[in-house]
């Protein structure tokens, strides 16, 4: 067992090795890769998403769950992992459902990529495992993250309070395991960002970046959340981005973007608002 890193004491000692690099997501472009029942005709590949990425001048896609590794063959994985070294693209990879299995799946997807991270939503389909469940899971997970140096980046999604996420860290006693820090999910939980960004930051190794706007409805009793352009939005871009760990390796663009009349209406909407948002992203970063 390596030894143990406690990230908060080191949060303002240690500079990082690496600055923080933007990239892009499967879920920056969650309509053209198609949603359940709003698919479009011609989905986003995973090729045109590292083309993408490589067009906005980043260097980090994040391969997540709506776009899922373990559908491809070996052959087919060998391809994109070539195509993303000739365009100097590093890959990411993601999933949801932490089982045991998938988890040692993803593992290996990572290692074969070299991905620094594994990124993973804990719940899945017939899957919400309780907190000791979890914390067995990443115990177990622990031999194989330390001998491939990946780090199990667990994501803040809306069944859990922040501090429960913190716990998830803290008991696995282990440099290989931190938080994938989204910026509006635990919205969901009741929780809102200055809570998330004070538990959450310091063990953050990963950032979703993901602009929000906070609306009050007509009729005055109640209010609506939704994506919009980075920088035009709620979202402390600066604070957020100064306040991660040093160990955070990327900030990934995610949108929750509005649909549209038609879906490839949206689709434009979305990669209008891509544009926009990586620039910003790209600037702010520089500006640190």
């Amino acid at each position: 067992m390596v030894e143990t890193l406690n990230f908060r004491s080191l949060q303002k000692n240690i500079k990082s090795e690496k600055s923080m690099q933007p990239g892009i997501s499967s879920y920056t472009y969650t309509w053209a890769i198609g949603v359940p029942g709003k698919e479009p005709e011609n989905p986003m590949t995973i090729f045109q998403l590292i083309e993408k990425a490589a067009e906005l001048g980043v260097s980090v896609v994040q391969v997540a769950d709506n776009l899922p590794l373990d559908r491809f063959s070996e052959t087919e994985l060998l391809k994109i992992r070539n195509f993303a070294n000739n365009l100097n693209i590093q890959i990411e990879v993601g999933s949801k459902k932490m089982t045991d299995e998938n988890l040692v799946r993803y593992i290996e997807f990572a290692s074969f990529f070299e991905s620094p991270i594994v990124r993973f939503v804990i719940d899945g389909e017939d899957f919400q495992p309780g907190l000791e469940e979890i914390h067995t899971i990443i115990k177990n997970a622990l031999p194989l993250l330390e001998e491939n140096k990946i780090i199990l980046s667990i994501e803040n999604h809306d069944r859990f309070k922040a501090a429960e996420f913190v716990g998830m860290v803290e008991k696995a006693e282990s440099n290989f395991v931190g938080i994938c820090l989204d910026s509006v999910n635990s919205m969901g939980a009741g929780e809102g960002l200055e809570t998330v960004i004070e538990k959450l930051a310091p063990l953050t190794v990963n950032l979703h970046v993901k602009e929000f706007s906070v609306k009050r409805v007509f009729h005055k009793m109640g209010f609506i959340i939704e994506g919009c352009p980075l920088g035009k939005g709620m979202l402390p871009v600066d604070e957020l981005i100064q306040k991660v760990s040093p160990r955070c390796m990327s900030a990934i663009l995610e949108q929750w973007t509005p649909p549209e009349e038609t879906i490839e209406a949206t689709i434009e909407k979305e990669a209008r608002w891509a544009e926009i948002s990586i620039k910003y992203l790209k600037d702010t970063l520089i500006n640190q």
